[in-house]
């Protein structure tokens, strides 16, 4: 497509006022148009404006340079700034290759067709941003050696997102507020926030910084959950499809979730709702809590629920995850808003680090806590094993136990059915009863509604059956047991 209008070419050796690209955007199509134009060698910095010329149609704005991307502004309303040495929030600092850059053009909305844009383009010899220092190559952190339950949000967004306002050493110190051991910037198809973690992390160390993106198309949002590296979400243009994102994402070792996947709300939140095919092999989990439970779980929430049930059923091994989607550092006071941390995902990892939780959530080993820190845990076990393992046995006693769930009612769940119902007492407290194959579960519910959510830890039978004389019982008796208690079985 042919920008209508091109007020002034840039040579080598002239630097010239904006350069202005004016036109109509194509009806039908891909959702993503590419703007090209030329960079000349020597340029320290350029700048793109995009002023809004109907206000009924919603544009998304992004830029990529002769090697490919420079960033993601989305809905930004401020110009995009790139140099050298700094850049404007959700771009990519670095050297300025002369040749063809080119703006990119997302059609996230339009009522108004033709759908218009204007492109008022600054390409400078001298930087007008001062260096930003701080931007440096990401390295992981490990801020623990322990094996142990972590709390976090893996779904929080900083100023990087073009849709949201705190900075990221905000979200870290809200989410330290709260109790928080790791937090994700799940940025909307950007990562540019990876060039301040090192200079951030090293003002919270009690606090994880965790890598990801919000791959956030105009059919549904994903969560790379670890993800350090751009995946292309042009799709649609040229080759780019799901299949060759769902194949970045993977050369990347990430943990892919899919988030919000039931929230549709038409134009009020633009492709939250997952549309596309559900990524069976790829994915490894699900986001079944979005917002605290009092703002989004009777509207989706529980529907999400039963979503991931029924790809359990399905025989996928999925990690029930949570994630706030904060947009503003704990201080939304909308009728949505969830602070950070509402919902916390429990993560069973070898250590605080990236990786270390990555592992975990690929493992299925967590717990997510639906309206935020303080709800009760509940740690479901057969012997060694937890949640999102597999066991292989005849009839394995299986143990939950509930800590911080007084007046709680515990509810175990074998392949999705209500199995045991019983009243939380004690802190702690443990329920044991032996189990026969299948999927299990367990829920700690308040006032009747869930609150806290396990993965599922799966129980495979043997193929041969147990010898003759074992003493195994094939329903078990169920015992309850306090902080100090002991079990006593019976044959039946």
């Amino acid at each position: 497509m042919r920008p209508l209008a091109v007020v002034l070419l840039l040579s080598t050796t002239t630097w010239a006022v904006p350069v202005v690209l004016e036109g109509d955007l194509p009806d039908g199509g891909p959702d993503f148009v590419m703007i090209p134009f030329e960079v000349p060698a020597g340029t320290e910095e350029i700048s793109v404006t995009h002023p809004k010329l109907q206000p009924e149609n919603i544009l998304d704005y992004g830029v990529f340079d002769p090697n490919g991307y420079r960033g993601w502004g989305g809905g930004n309303d401020e110009p995009a700034v790139i140099g050298r040495l700094a850049a404007s929030r959700s771009y990519l600092t670095g050297p300025m290759p002369a040749g063809t850059w080119s703006v990119l053009i997302g059609k996230a909305k339009i009522v108004v067709a033709p759908a218009r844009y204007r492109l008022e383009i600054d390409v400078r010899p001298v930087a007008t941003l001062a260096p930003q220092l701080v931007r440096a190559p990401y390295v992981p952190s490990r801020l623990s050696e322990e094996a142990r339950w972590y709390a976090g949000d893996l779904h929080v967004h900083s100023r990087e997102s073009g849709d949201a306002q705190p900075t990221m050493d905000a979200v870290a110190t809200f989410a330290r507020s709260r109790g928080l051991d790791f937090v994700e910037y799940s940025e909307h198809n950007t990562v540019s926030q990876l060039e301040f973690f090192n200079d951030v992390q090293s003002r919270h160390p009690q606090l994880l910084l965790l890598p990801g993106v919000e791959f956030t198309t105009y059919a549904g949002h994903a969560n790379g959950i670890g993800s350090t590296r751009y995946v292309d979400h042009r799709l649609g243009f040229g080759s780019v499809t799901l299949e060759t994102a769902l194949a970045e994402f993977a050369s990347q070792d990430v943990v892919l979730s899919i988030n919000h996947p039931l929230l549709d709300l038409g134009m009020s939140c633009i492709g939250c709702a997952w549309k596309h095919k559900i990524p069976r092999e790829q994915l490894g989990a699900v986001e079944i809590g979005t917002g605290g439970f009092d703002k989004t779980g009777l509207l989706f929430g529980k529907q999400t629920i039963a979503w991931w049930e029924r790809l359990s059923v399905q025989g996928l091994h999925l990690a029930p995850i949570g994630g706030s989607d904060d947009h503003s550092g704990g201080t939304g006071t909308g009728m949505f808003d969830s602070s950070i941390g509402s919902p916390t995902t429990m993560v069973f990892a070898n250590g605080l680090d990236a990786a270390s939780i990555v592992e975990g959530i690929r493992k299925g080993h967590t717990v997510v806590k639906l309206q935020g820190p303080m709800d009760p845990m509940v740690d479901l076990r057969i012997g060694d094993a937890m949640v999102g393992d597999t066991v292989v046995a005849h009839s394995p006693a299986m143990k939950v136990t509930v800590t911080g769930g007084v007046g709680s009612k515990l509810v175990v769940f074998k392949d999705g059915v209500e199995l045991r119902s019983v009243g939380v007492t004690e802190d702690p407290f443990e329920l044991v009863d032996q189990v026969s194959g299948g999927r299990f579960r367990a829920e700690a519910q308040i006032a009747g509604q869930p609150r806290t959510v396990t993965a599922n830890l799966w129980v495979e039978s043997p193929t041969a059956p147990p010898p003759i004389g074992c003493g195994c019982s094939g329903g078990g008796e169920l015992v309850l047991l306090g902080v100090v208690g002991v079990l006593r079985r019976r044959r039946r």
